[in-house]
């Protein structure tokens, strides 16, 4: 802990029956060395036990905040990152539970984040079945499309392509090492999002405040991409995708530039179901939940 004097980092994880991936992430947990850290563990009323196993955990660096109900994806981060904040961390680390990783990611990042005196630093991100291949090299945000997010080499062998430090327009908070300042300029997730997004309009805001986000490709982790939400395809996903995509551009466009881009959005959303990409359910789902995002930003 000598190189990090006076750091620490609050580690933010939020579980909805996490059970099946939490002996990965807490193995990982407690590899890591060399740091000074906490671990905010918040449950949004998970019924698999997953709370019952982090309170199981004898390591007094845990804090386990149980929800009554489930309170989103949002909510639940900006609770740890309160409890972040009011204990004095120097950092607070958004940290998916769905990944695993070696004993130096903590260290990796930390030492990027002071060293390069960055606000903000996100590491390598890897398929946790297919650990040779990438899931995130840093990313960026598609204007022309709505603020769609991309990942760069997403799906590509990892050869050594991305193995350059350097800024990122976008990463997700799958895992994000933020200094804690940030927060006060920025302030915390929005909560409407639930799920999804929300990472994006974090990322936008810290952006259009001049805060640079670095990728740090020292610093890796796998990710159980979906384990947890039931896929990409499935009507949960496709339902909050749609309409936090709507909101995500309400809120961030002029209101004519977002009527056009609405219009555009919906005469897609028909073309897929026209073009046998989505069945009439599914078109409805997703005209449903464009609806209720634009909605959601007067509300």
């Amino acid at each position: 802990m000598n190189d990090f004097v006076g750091s620490r980092i609050g580690v933010v994880t939020v579980t909805y029956n996490s059970a099946t991936v939490l002996p990965d992430f807490m193995a990982s947990i407690a590899s890591q060395a060399g740091v000074d850290y906490k671990i905010y563990v918040v449950d949004n009323a998970s019924h698999d036990g997953s709370a019952d196993m982090v309170a199981s955990i004898a390591d007094a660096r845990y804090v386990l905040i149980r929800n009554e109900a489930n309170r989103g994806v949002a909510a639940a981060n900006n609770q740890g990152i309160r409890l972040a904040l009011q204990d004095d961390c120097s950092h607070v680390l958004l940290l998916n539970n769905d990944t695993a990783f070696g004993p130096e990611l903590f260290s990796s990042l930390l030492r990027e984040c002071i060293s390069g005196r960055h606000a903000i630093v996100v590491p390598k991100i890897h398929f946790f079945d297919q650990p040779q291949k990438i899931w995130c090299a840093g990313g960026g945000l598609y204007r022309l499309r709505g603020y769609s997010t991309w990942h760069r080499g997403e799906g590509e062998v990892d050869a050594g392509q991305f193995d350059t430090a350097g800024e990122t327009a976008y990463a997700p908070t799958c895992c994000m090492l933020i200094r804690s300042d940030v927060f006060g300029v920025v302030g915390l997730m929005d909560e409407r999002y639930f799920v999804y997004y929300d990472d994006a309009d974090f990322v936008l805001r810290c952006r259009r405040a001049d805060i640079c986000i670095w990728y740090c490709h020292m610093a890796t982790l796998r990710h159980k991409v979906s384990s947890l939400t039931g896929g990409g395809r499935s009507d949960f996903t496709l339902r909050m995708m749609t309409r936090n995509k709507l909101y995500f551009m309400r809120k961030h466009m002029p209101l004519l530039i977002f009527a056009l881009y609405g219009l555009t959005y919906a005469l897609y959303l028909v073309s897929r179901w026209i073009f046998g990409k989505d069945s009439w359910n599914g078109l409805l789902l997703r005209l449903r939940a464009a609806i209720d995002g634009a909605r959601l930003h007067a509300t």
